[in-house]
């Protein structure tokens, strides 16, 4: 399988299938979900278990009756016991992939992360992986931690890894570039995080990740940037060829995403990973164009391996 070069192609690979995953839309309330149900139901690529609190049928039923083979309705008491119902559906196997509608993030999760009943395993670690496509760059390029973890330990770095090559292979990207990230090439005991990478790189070189190719610290400009590691006299297959950058902090992370979206035209996607099933939970400032995008990913995440 050869990987995806654009989030378009992801599209289209969905809708050759030819089969829909379901999804478990969490209040699907607000309009840009509601955009996303609608052009997913129009690509042929999901159907929708809409989860709705009192009060906010309505919406629902006027999807269900566009569609009604591919839009099922369930009704909770509050959004609480909406996102409780929703992970019930994607525990018991009745849909595939949970997505946030208009529920604050903090009350999904909380459903998300009950150790009894909800979807991340014992042990597990969440994290988040970002995906964009941006002009200015010859692939798709993943990145995390932009949005759960504020500064990843060695272990959480070493589940952010494993669940960002294990996405980027269901995708076609066998041996994946990481890189990562810094504000220099230096390793300083004054930036913790360089020790730790230390420790990946080794670590990596021993098959700990599989085959992947890893190198840092060094900046996003080296990363992306095959001139940039050349001036500098850098070589590694890493340079200027990345697919997976390994931010520092939640506070790098976060700024690169938005940046890219603001400033560099970039197209992107979003996901939780480390849990037993896809997580969609899109930021509230994303655009309806970033929350479909997101949906075509966790699609993508859970049909590769089927």
């Amino acid at each position: 399988m050869e990987p995806f070069r654009s989030l378009t192609q992801m599209v289209n690979s969905l809708r050759v299938r030819n089969y829909r995953r379901r999804v478990a839309v969490v209040c699907p309330n607000d309009p840009h979900t509601e955009y996303v149900i609608i052009r997913a139901l129009r690509e042929e690529i999901a159907e929708f278990l809409l989860v709705v609190d009192v009060g906010h049928q309505e919406l629902a039923r006027h999807m269900q009756c566009a569609s009604p083979d591919f839009v099922h309705i369930y009704e909770a008491g509050s959004p609480d016991e909406a996102a409780a119902l929703a992970v019930q559906l994607v525990r018991t196997g009745v849909a595939d992939i949970l997505m946030k509608g208009l529920i604050n993030t903090d009350n999904l999760l909380r459903a998300v992360l009950n150790k009894e009943n909800g979807l991340l395993p014992p042990g597990g670690i969440l994290s988040h992986v970002a995906m964009a496509q941006i002009p200015l760059y010859h692939k798709l390029l993943f990145f995390s931690d932009a949005a759960v973890i504020p500064r990843p330990t060695l272990d959480q770095y070493r589940a952010i890894i494993h669940n960002d090559v294990g996405l980027c292979r269901k995708l076609g990207c066998v041996e994946p570039r990481i890189a990562l990230l810094h504000c220099s090439e230096k390793v300083s005991e004054k930036f913790p995080h360089t020790l730790s990478y230390m420790q990946l790189r080794d670590e990596a070189s021993q098959g700990a990740f599989g085959p992947v190719f890893m190198d840092g610290p060094m900046d996003a400009k080296t990363a992306c940037d095959a001139h940039s590691g050349e001036i500098k006299g850098l070589s590694s297959p890493v340079v200027g060829n990345a697919d997976i950058l390994i931010f520092p902090n939640i506070e790098s992370g976060n700024v690169f995403y938005k940046t890219i979206t603001l400033f560099g035209d970039a197209d992107t996607a979003g996901m939780l990973t480390g849990t037993i099933a896809p997580v969609v939970v899109p930021s509230r400032s994303d655009s309806g164009n970033s929350k479909f995008f997101s949906l075509v990913l966790a699609c993508l995440a859970g049909t590769q391996n089927d």
